[in-house]
This record gives structure tokens, sequence and C-alpha cells, in this order.
């Protein structure tokens, strides 16, 4: 979510697969409070840290009818996954066990973890691995990361899989322009939040205005993360924009463009001294028996000088997000 200058909020993505971020939430809470116990002591400010536990239920909840007592495990591409460290911290904070793929063993049409006692039955799996790599004998076949005949097993109904297999299409930047309509399709009600004006590159009307005003838009890709494959027409260089108009008539169907919005920005210490810097909103929502929301979130600040861009593999650092208790 987005602030501009006007006041006016818009929702920028969705992040519906592999979702991150959540643990630096709770990192900067706990940071917070040892560094400053007299502003919470002074404000009500909603806590953050029984998200994990939250979480916990939730995939519980997810079971298969008639498993009362489900054994859940979090399952990594491993240590050179750059979000390694949230996978670590969320299993530890649930209690279940953190595995690779090749903990993981499918046997019977089930799917089991093997352990120093022998094999354990698995009956809910917190993926953090995109849907290409999961299944090497239903995807990727190259990959390592999986675990082989997984996806038979989830079909048969016999191991939960969450986030399920294609929720990714919601991440999707060429979905993104429609999602208000399937909102008011599929729930019958107007959105709260305004999704970004986007122009579809697939709809030639949009392709051929984008193609002329180039300088003022923001261009990406419609599968792109973390601030890459992305052109800021505003600060960009004439040969970045030829590259990138070559690029659209190249494929046009690949990209998406919206306005360049003028994000809110927020005061944050730099180099010692206090300066503005721009701003977004990750929000976190667990839905399964219940939806929750928890009272909190990611603020990602971009924290050179100007940039719209605040993701963390952009440079971008994080702050403690506070809302408060009525």
């Amino acid at each position: 979510m987005v602030r501009v200058s006007d006041g006016e909020r818009y929702v920028l993505e969705d992040n519906a697969r592999v979702p991150s971020g959540v643990s630096y939430m709770l990192e900067n809470r706990e940071t917070m409070m040892r560094l400053s116990p007299e502003l919470f002591a002074a404000h009500p400010i909603a806590p953050v840290n029984h998200y994990p536990e939250v979480l916990l239920r939730t995939l519980k909840a997810a079971a298969a009818a008639g498993v009362s007592a489900p054994t859940l495990v979090v399952l990594t591409p491993g240590h050179f996954n750059s979000a390694y460290f949230e996978h670590t911290f969320l299993a530890r904070e649930m209690g279940v066990e953190l595995v690779e793929g090749q903990d993981l063993v499918v046997d019977d049409n089930r799917v089991f973890m093997r352990t120093t006692e022998g094999l354990k039955r698995v009956d809910v799996i917190y993926r953090r691995i995109d849907d290409d790599f999961l299944d090497p004998l239903a995807f990727d076949a190259g990959s390592f990361l999986g675990v082989p005949g997984l996806l038979s097993v989830i079909r048969n109904g016999r191991v939960t899989l969450a986030n399920s297999i294609g929720t990714g299409i919601a991440d999707d930047k060429a979905i993104y322009p429609y999602v208000p309509a399937m909102i008011e399709f599929y729930l019958g009600e107007k959105p709260i939040l305004n999704n970004v004006p986007t122009y579809s590159l697939r709809n030639r009307d949009d392709w051929g205005y984008v193609i002329d005003h180039l300088e003022e838009l923001v261009v990406k890709e419609v599968d792109g993360a973390g601030g890459y494959g992305m052109l800021v027409g505003p600060a960009s260089t004439d040969a970045e924009r030829e590259t990138f108009k070559q690029k659209i008539l190249g494929d046009p169907d690949k990209f998406i463009a919206q306005p360049t919005l003028c994000l809110s920005a927020c005061p944050t210490l730099i180099d010692g001294e206090i300066a503005p810097r721009h701003v977004d909103l990750r929000p976190y929502v667990l839905a399964g028996e219940t939806t929750t929301v928890v009272p909190g979130g990611l603020t990602r600040v971009a924290l050179k000088d100007g940039p719209l861009v605040v993701n963390s593999s952009q440079g971008g650092g994080t702050k403690d997000t506070w809302v408060l208790e009525a």
C-alpha cells in the first residue's frame, strides 16, 4: 500500500504466493521495545508478536478433515535463499520443523518427513518455494529444491500446501488491473482502497500511449519483483527509455505501465540527521477459518534521497509500524 502527496491511498500490488518480510516486522518491534520502552508505556500500541501463534493456528485449521493433531513443516529452498532468516525464524517461533525438499519423501500417496526415529507423516506444508520448484516430476525437472511426487499427494487431499499452487497468479501484474472488478464480481462490494490506474500493454491503445509517454510513466514487467525489470520514466535516461521501448515493442504482453506516484515520506535517521524518505506499507493478512489482519505491518523505506523504489533488494530499509488501539 502507498499514500501519495494528495493523501489518496492505493493498493500497489498483491503478494499471495510466498509473502515475505513478516519476520522483519516482528524483529523491528522487539528492537523498538528494547530501545524506547517509554514510548510503548505512553501509547496504546497494538501488539504484533502474536503473529506466529495466529499463523500456526491458521495452518493447523487448513489440515484435512479428520486430522486432529496435524504435523506441520516449513519448506525452505535452503540457506542460499535471501529470506532464509525468515524461514528459520517462523519455524522456530511456531515450534515446527524447518525442512528442505530432501528432508521429505512421498510414499503410499502421502508425504513423510525423515527423522532420526524414522519417517513421520506430514499433514500441512507451509511452503516458501515458488511453484516451479515444488515437484520435479510435474514442473521443473531440474529442480533439486522440491519433492518428487508432491503434486499428486496434494491433488488427492493427503497433504495441505499453504499457500496453494497457483496463488501466484494474484502476484502477476497482468492480473492487477482486474482485481477491483474481481472484488465486485465475487463479493458484490466496491473496493475500499483503489488500485493505481494501470495501462495494460496487451491493449493496443494503452500500448501506443505508453510508448509516447515513457518519460512520465513507471513501466513494469508483469512477472517482475524486488524492484527489478522496471523503468521509472522521470528518473531514466534517453538510452534507458530507448532500451525499454525496444523491449516493449518485442513483447508488449509482458509489461504494464502506471503513472509515477509521488509517494509520501517519513522522517528517517540518515547519517545522524533526520531527513524525509519515501515509504510504502506491506500489511499481512491470514485467511483461514477466520481472517486476521495484523495490526501493524512492514513499512519499507528508501534510504537514499529521491528514489521511489523501497525494496530491500534495491538498498531500502524498514521501520516499525504502529497501530494505536482505541
